[in-house]
């Protein structure tokens, strides 16, 4: 049996560890240390219901303590969305931002049927749910400092989302499908893989089919390829975060898009790790707590 002591001096030592290597790879305090608790606008959790277009979407918006407003994050998961990311979320939180996770209609208990057109408006649909003022007063948002954060599915939503509404201050891509080309090209490379992974996504969601969502794509390419974005988001912070997977060439050709259009402000980085950042999630919570730090300056 190990002694108290023992186990306590393993504890010290692994903590100081871990801050040495937070130290090496510039992980932020939010990502290790709760911020002092504030007693009059404590940090805290709501769960409210977001109407898009007539349907109701379940969401959690992780409020930072203190009076604000503060600056706020609206987080998309993917297709389907097994990673929802929230230890990034409560990074976030802790790094002074709120947090709104919703989930697209037909996803995860949301009412509504899913489709890669309902994320668009879904998405859109949250980000005015902050912006009325009701709501910005309730949950403390700075509604002037609006900033979209999204994965793999959900990065091409927010690239779309961010192009289309120009007081979104800025978007993080973490491992964006570029769902147009990206589909058409694993469907030509092994399409019993890709019928069999689609199939399993869209048996997580309602009111919809695999073979729907690919007829949604293929019917208009051009609208689900995020390269034509590249224009409207030359002026905003662009952060694009690249894992080992399937999209890498998508992401390493948007961001060279985005410096050729003449954004200075773009923030690429490549993490040698899964689609799901698995064995990464510290790097990947300091690199994007670092970012929206950096972008506010």
């Amino acid at each position: 049996m190990i002694s108290t002591r023992a186990s306590c001096i393993g504890t010290g030592l692994l903590i100081l560890l871990i801050r040495a290597s937070a130290a090496g790879q510039q992980v932020p305090a939010a990502i290790t240390t709760d911020p002092p608790p504030d007693h009059e606008n404590p940090a805290t959790m709501e769960s409210p219901d977001i109407l898009s277009h007539g349907s109701k979407m379940y969401a959690v918006v992780y409020i930072a303590s203190g009076a604000g407003p503060h600056p706020t994050v609206v987080m998309m998961h993917g297709f389907p969305g097994n990673e929802k990311n929230f230890d990034l979320a409560y990074s976030i939180r802790r790094a002074g931002w709120n947090v709104l996770v919703p989930f697209y209609r037909g996803a995860w208990g949301s009412s509504g049927a899913f489709s890669f057109t309902h994320a668009i408006e879904d998405t859109q649909a949250a980000v005015e749910f902050l912006r009325t003022p009701e709501n910005a007063k309730r949950f403390r948002v700075d509604t002037n400092r609006i900033v979209l954060v999204g994965h793999s599915m959900g990065g091409f939503i927010v690239a779309s989302a961010t192009a289309h509404d120009p007081r979104i201050c800025g978007v993080a891509l973490i491992s964006a499908a570029n769902l147009g080309p990206s589909s058409a090209k694993q469907r030509a490379g092994n399409p019993k893989e890709f019928h069999e992974r689609w199939r399993a996504n869209a048996s997580r969601l309602a009111g919809t089919t695999a073979e729907a969502l690919l007829e949604e794509v293929i019917r208009s390419p051009e609208k689900w390829d995020y390269m034509n974005f590249v224009s409207l988001l030359k002026d905003r912070p662009v952060l694009i975060v690249e894992a080992d997977d399937r999209n890498t060439a998508d992401n390493q050709a948007l961001a060279q898009a985005l410096r050729k259009a003449g954004n200075t402000k773009v923030t690429e980085t490549h993490m040698a790790t899964d689609h799901p950042f698995s064995d990464h999630r510290i790097a990947l919570q300091a690199e994007v707590v670092n970012w929206l730090t950096r972008i506010l300056q």
